[in-house]
C-alpha cells in the first residue's frame, strides 16, 4: 500500500484518527458535558468524532454522506432549543450546503455551528472535487453568518469557545497540516478580532488559517536578513476587523496569505477595506491561483503553491523591493 493511499484511508479510519490529536472532538465533548443543550451531527466524519460519540451517545447523530440534510436537521434541532454542531468535510460542509446555511440557518438566525475539517488542499489526493478553496468567498456574503478560521490547535479551541454564545449561525473553518503552533497556549480571541502574533515595523503580513503559521516562519527567516515583519492572524473573517487592517497598512507594505482562492477571500477583503478608506499601501496577495489546481499529496501541493515559510518570505521580498 502506498503512502498516499494510506493517507486517503486514514481520513475514514477510527484507528488512524485515534492516533492523532483531535482538538475538535475533545472540545465538542467538553462543551456537550458542560451544556446539555449541545448536540453534535456528523456528516461522514464519524471516524474523527469517536470521543463525542462515546461521551454523549444520545446527543450524537451520524447522517453519513448527507451534508445538506445535516444542516437542515440542525436547523430543526436549533428551533427546538438545542445548540447543534455540524462537523463535515470543508469541500461539502460549506459549498454544498450554501443554500441550506443561507436559508435554514442565517435567514432565521438559528444557533447552529458548522465546523469544517480538511479545508484548502488537505484532501488534495482525492481530486479537484475535494479542494475546499472557495468557501470563504461564499460564506462572507451570507448575512447573519459569523465566519472564523483558526490557525492552529490552540486557536481552534479558542474559537470554538468564543463563538458558543454567538446569536446566530457560525462557520468554523479548521485547517490541517500546520507545521508549527501560532500560539503558545489557548488565546483569548474577542469576536471579530484580527490578532497580532508577532510585532514588526518594516511591513505587515495578514494571514489566516494555515497561512498564519507559514507567515510566522517567514518572519523568523526574514528577521535574519534585517527585516522587522509584523504578523497578524485573521481569526475572524466576519465580522472583519477593519481597524487592524488600516493600522497594519501604516507600515507601508502589506502581504496577505491564505490557503484559499485568490478571488473573494482574505486578500479581497483587505483590498476592499483599503479601497473604502482610501489607504495608499503596497499590497500583494499570496493565495491559490484562479486556474485548475494540481492533484497530489497535500504537503507537496502546499509547497508547490508557495504556502510555506520559504514561499511567503520570497513573496515578501518581492513586495518590499518593489
Amino acid at each position: 500500500m502506498t503512502n498516499v493511499t494510506t493517507q486517503m484511508e486514514d481520513v475514514f479510519s477510527e484507528e488512524a484518527q485515534a492516533k492523532s490529536p483531535n482538538v475538535v472532538a475533545e472540545e465538542l465533548a467538553r462543551l456537550a458535558g458542560a451544556h446539555p443543550e449541545v448536540v453534535v451531527l456528523s456528516a461522514d466524519m464519524g471516524a474523527s468524532l469517536v470521543p463525542v460519540r462515546e461521551a454523549i451517545p444520545d446527543r450524537y447523530f451520524d447522517l453519513g454522506i448527507a451534508e445538506t440534510n445535516a444542516v437542515s436537521v440542525a436547523a430543526g434541532l436549533a428551533a427546538c432549543g438545542f445548540v447543534p454542531y455540524v462537523v463535515s468535510m470543508a469541500p461539502f460542509g460549506m459549498l454544498k450546503c450554501a443554500e441550506q446555511i443561507r436559508t435554514d440557518l442565517a435567514a432565521t438566525k438559528m444557533r447552529v455551528r458548522i465546523v469544517t475539517r480538511l479545508s484548502g488542499l488537505a484532501m488534495g489526493f482525492f481530486g479537484t472535487s475535494h479542494h475546499a478553496i472557495e468557501e470563504l468567498a461564499v460564506a462572507r456574503t451570507i448575512t447573519n453568518l459569523t465566519v472564523c478560521a483558526p490557525s492552529d490547535a490552540y486557536s481552534t479551541l479558542a474559537l470554538l469557545r468564543s463563538t458558543f454564545d454567538v446569536d446566530g449561525p457560525v462557520l468554523v473553518r479548521t485547517c490541517e497540516g500546520v507545521t508549527r503552533s501560532v500560539y503558545p497556549a489557548v488565546p483569548t480571541i474577542p469576536p471579530g478580532s484580527i490578532m497580532e502574533v508577532r510585532p514588526g515595523d518594516d511591513a505587515a503580513v495578514i494571514a489566516t488559517g494555515l497561512g498564519t503559521s507559514a507567515a510566522l516562519g517567514a518572519a523568523e527567516m526574514l528577521a535574519e536578513e534585517g527585516f522587522s515583519v509584523r504578523v497578524l492572524d485573521a481569526a475572524y473573517l466576519k465580522p472583519f476587523d477593519e481597524r487592524a487592517v488600516i493600522e497594519a497598512a501604516a507600515t507601508g507594505a502589506l502581504l496577505t496569505v491564505e490557503e484559499h482562492h485568490v478571488l473573494g477571500g482574505l486578500g479581497s477583503m483587505v483590498a476592499e477595506v483599503l479601497g473604502r478608506h482610501g489607504v495608499d499601501v503596497r499590497l500583494d496577495v499570496l493565495a491559490l491561483p484562479d486556474e485548475d489546481l494540481e492533484v497530489g499529496v497535500p504537503a507537496a501541493l502546499i509547497e508547490h503553491y508557495g504556502l510555506t515559510p520559504a514561499g511567503v518570505a520570497e513573496r515578501f521580498r518581492r513586495l518590499v523591493r518593489g
